[in-house]
């Protein structure tokens, strides 16, 4: 087992870019975040205020409805999610229905945007 005290020493002498050129490599070759692995504890030990002050990062973007205007809604989930006639006229039918998963919000305020524009209900999550 490396000597941990040693380690702590070297850690301790790299400067802010080293570090944080460490922690990148680590992330990779570890396959983690840093930002997830600090917000844990911090989520765990903070009470019922933690949770409050973690922002949301990833958002979904739910069809509630075609707004009666089927084929121009259609259009546009294809247009949004590459998907072929039939696969989009499908999500569309079956509303309530996820378009886009996983999104930062930037892009899940535009997607709702443009499906708003097409008489589409959208709900974002």
């Amino acid at each position: 087992m490396a000597d941990l005290n040693a380690l702590v020493d070297s850690l301790s002498a790299l400067t802010v870019l080293e570090a944080a050129e460490l922690s990148k490599m680590l992330e990779e070759k570890w396959g983690v975040s840093a930002a997830a692995a600090v917000a844990a504890p911090a989520a765990g030990g903070g009470g019922a205020a933690a949770p409050a002050a973690e922002e949301q990062t990833e958002f979904d973007v739910i069809l509630t409805g075609d707004g009666g205007k089927k084929i121009n809604v259609i259009k546009e989930v294809r247009a949004i999610t590459a998907l072929g006639l039939t696969e989009a006229k499908t999500l569309v039918e079956s509303a309530p229905k996820a378009v886009k998963e996983g999104v930062n919000k930037e892009e899940a305020e535009k997607i709702k945007a443009q499906l708003e524009a097409a008489g589409a209900t959208v709900e974002i999550k």
